[in-house]
């Protein structure tokens, strides 16, 4: 007898492969209930952002199925101007793919658009007006397609998603031929539910304006701050019921009025991550987030100057999670911030070299879980794992001819005899040629074999095969061997990672 999985446990199944898609696209040949599960969780994020770049075939074949959705009247209106883009069937499609529709990037259906018309564009928005006023016919032509098939497909988008998760609007690629901006649906009922969204300064103030008449409970904004705040952003965030997760990205300086708003929303705030490529941004409105629980400050490495004396003495009795993933303030700055903050602090990373900021990690945040910071003495890694005795992770950047880090054989014989009894992932960066020998290996792995309690260890290397100038103890053929005996022996697990992926892990600026 055939067992046949319910509707219920089949989707919650299918629910796991939401981020790989070449399965789920498999899926969707084995019969028409997982067909139809499958197809609802792909077209839910089909114009996901972080997507890489539309391929001409790829982005030829989601567009034929969007025309294909449109109503008849878009159809005609296409035809009208000339449009003509073929559909997968003359039939109505099997499913309303458009409704499946949960997070709506309008830049990218813009950019969807524009690669199949090939019509490469730019991501500098006064550079595009310019460039506008001197295009040939051809070009200008292309252009005003691109914006009449991208308002088409909006429209019908704003008509059939009943429940908008996420919203992205962040940029143009293309303005009308006027200069003014195109892409704004009157109607979007769906937008009631948005959870979270990602806009800019120089979106026109109509957006938000419809925005704030529907959505008060936004749980996520994301602002790019390129010129002056719109009133109508302002009064959009002032509406907020339940706003947790608050993320500022500043390019100009024009911004600062929009702090009151900001300030009206600091009771339910929890996450707040901050992007600055200007200087001496004001950071004493921060203060008042008095349930953050985590906080990232990013600002463009050796460019922007931080200055942190605002919150030397805020209170954020709350904060388990603390980074400086580029520039970082003063060590002195810093360390007074952990006096006040740290006894709570689960996760602490810095790219910092300064020795009484380390050991003040020592002093202030028995708690720690996970640490980065860069060390180059031993004797204060040897502090710190002795002190933070819940400490389960950390990062350490090794190359002892390289701006004198640590030695990668000491880091590993200090891990293997001072580490606490959580301890259980080490990650090493490595700088220089490694000076770890097959018998340090050997050593090391027998020594953490012998703790107690007994820990599969992570050993993680960044960067293995995209540095050209060091040479990775991965190199050595006998340390790959030793590597792979006590990886089998369950004793360790091996991996690698660049160092950009961390970066964008650890909510560095080039995440963005």
């Amino acid at each position: 007898m055939t067992c046949r999985l319910s509707s219920d446990c089949l989707n919650e199944i299918l629910e796991y492969l939401e981020e790989d898609r070449t399965t789920l696209h498999s899926c969707l040949l084995v019969n028409r209930s997982w067909c139809r599960i499958s197809v609802r969780i792909l077209w839910r994020e089909f114009c996901d952002y972080h997507g890489v770049i539309y391929e001409q075939r790829q982005a030829s074949s989601i567009l034929s199925t969007l025309i294909a959705c449109l109503p008849n009247e878009s159809k005609e209106l296409l035809k009208k101007n000339k449009i003509f883009i073929s559909t997968p069937t003359s039939n109505p499609p099997l499913f309303n793919y458009a409704g499946f529709c949960r997070d709506l990037s309008i830049s990218r259906i813009e950019m969807l658009v524009s690669t199949v018309f090939e019509d490469k564009p730019s991501d500098n928005s006064f550079l595009l007006i310019v460039k506008n006023l001197f295009l040939p016919f051809r070009e200008k032509r292309k252009i005003k397609k691109t914006i009449l098939v991208v308002n088409e497909i909006i429209k019908m988008l704003a008509n059939q998603i009943f429940s908008l998760r996420k919203l992205v609007f962040r940029y143009l690629h293309h303005y009308n031929l006027d200069n003014s901006f195109p892409y704004f649906p009157d109607y979007f009922p769906g937008a009631r539910n948005l959870s979270e969204l990602q806009c800019s300064t120089h979106i026109p103030s109509n957006f938000f304006y419809q925005l704030s008449q529907i959505c008060h409970n936004l749980q996520s904004i994301l602002i790019y701050f390129y010129y002056d705040v719109p009133d109508e952003l302002k009064e959009l965030i002032y509406l907020q019921n339940n706003l947790k997760n608050l993320t500022l990205v500043i390019y100009n300086s024009n911004w600062t009025n929009i702090i009151p708003a900001l300030i009206s929303c600091s009771h339910t705030v929890t996450k707040f991550k901050l992007y600055g490529l200007i200087n001496n941004i004001p950071l004493s409105f921060i203060s008042s987030f008095t349930n953050l629980q985590e906080s990232i400050f990013s600002f463009f490495d050796g460019v922007v100057v931080i200055d942190f004396t605002d919150l030397l003495y805020a209170n954020f009795p709350k904060l388990q999670i603390l980074k400086f993933p580029d520039s970082s303030p003063k060590p002195e700055h810093v360390t007074k911030f952990l006096e006040n903050n740290g006894k709570n602090l689960k996760k602490f990373y810095i790219s910092e070299n300064n020795r009484i900021l380390s050991l003040s990690v020592a002093n202030f945040c028995p708690n720690l879980r996970s640490l980065f910071i860069i060390f180059s003495e031993i004797d204060i890694l040897r502090t710190i794992l002795i002190s933070c005795l819940y400490l389960e992770s950390i990062t350490i950047w090794c190359g002892k001819s390289y701006h004198e880090y640590l030695s990668e054989k000491e880091v590993l014989e200090t891990i293997a005899n001072h580490s606490p009894n959580n301890f259980y992932e080490l990650k090493i960066r490595e700088f220089f040629d490694s000076d770890v020998l097959p018998e340090d290996l050997e050593s090391f792995f027998i020594s953490w074999n012998n703790r107690t309690p007994k820990k599969l260890l992570s050993l993680i290397i960044f960067d293995v095969n995209n540095n050209n100038y060091n040479r990775s103890c991965l190199e050595n053929e006998e340390n790959r061997k030793i590597m792979e005996k006590y990886e089998n022996l369950g004793i360790v697990k091996f991996g690698t990672k660049s160092y950009y992926d961390e970066f964008v892990d650890q909510g560095s600026f080039f995440s963005l």
